[in-house]
């Protein structure tokens, strides 16, 4: 890693979770084989031996930063107080962020599946492309919900567009953004302080980042996971089962 920025990593960990069935926890506590999806995101963010870590907290934070102080104490716990979209929650890691020279892993806080190995390989392509910002991206069969990955005729990323504002051909893409970004931390929040929320949701998007560095002409990459399933993000009960499943499918091997 010698000659290389070092690695922070920033995790979203606000989100209230409403389709998880249980309005008192915060989706990031919620039990996955007996530990809390957060454990394994921070987990996910010891293995790249990171310069800090930064857990964006909201809903129920008292609880979520308990458990970040319990199981790892030497993270640090940001607030966002309103949920105003992803961009607007990595804003907040800024006073702990905006003055390192750092590449930024960003990380969700209910994605528990993805892999050191992945997540090493995301940082090796940034590293060698020399990239400003690189986008784990997925290919996978329902892609409903997921912002759709935009490429060029070259297979260059060209824009990252969410669901809600895709129109039919792009609804189409099967390949999707997983919500995993390494980002030059300088760049990152220069470009976050220029996201509008002129959009269907009315929130900061984090992906516009995207668009605002190309027209920086800085070097912005999407990799592609070489398995979907590691992305496989917990939004309802029945996706806590089906990573589970997958988690006892990974213990047989």
């Amino acid at each position: 890693m010698t000659g290389h920025r070092e690695l922070a990593v920033a995790i979203l960990a606000a989100g209230q979770g409403k389709r998880m069935g249980n309005p008192d926890l915060a989706k990031v506590l919620a039990p996955l084989c007996a530990k809390p999806l957060l454990g394994y995101v921070l987990e996910q963010a010891n293995e790249l031996n990171p310069s800090h870590v930064v857990v964006i907290i909201g809903h129920q934070r008292d609880a979520v930063r308990d458990y970040v102080t319990s199981v790892a104490p030497s993270a640090t716990c940001v607030v966002q107080d309103q949920q105003l979209g992803t961009g607007h929650a990595v804003q907040q890691t800024e006073p702990v962020l905006a003055n390192l020279d750092v590449d930024v892993i960003i990380l969700s806080g209910d994605v528990p599946l993805l892999t050191a190995s992945t997540l090493k390989e995301l940082v090796t392509r940034h590293r060698r492309m020399r990239a400003v910002a690189t986008v784990l991206t997925a290919k996978v069969p329902d892609p409903t919900g997921y912002g759709r990955i935009i490429r060029n005729a070259d297979g260059n990323l060209t824009a990252i567009v969410e669901h809600k504002d895709a129109t039919p051909s792009q609804l189409a893409i099967d390949e999707i953004n997983s919500g995993v970004y390494i980002v030059h931390s300088t760049e990152l929040f220069r470009a976050l302080s220029r996201v509008k929320n002129s959009n269907a949701q009315g929130e900061y998007y984090l992906t516009d980042i995207i668009n605002i560095l190309q027209r920086n002409n800085f070097v912005v990459e999407a990799w592609c996971a070489p398995s979907w399933e590691e992305l496989h993000g917990i939004n309802t009960v029945a996706d806590l089962e089906r990573a589970g499943m997958i988690m006892e499918e990974r213990s047989t091997v």
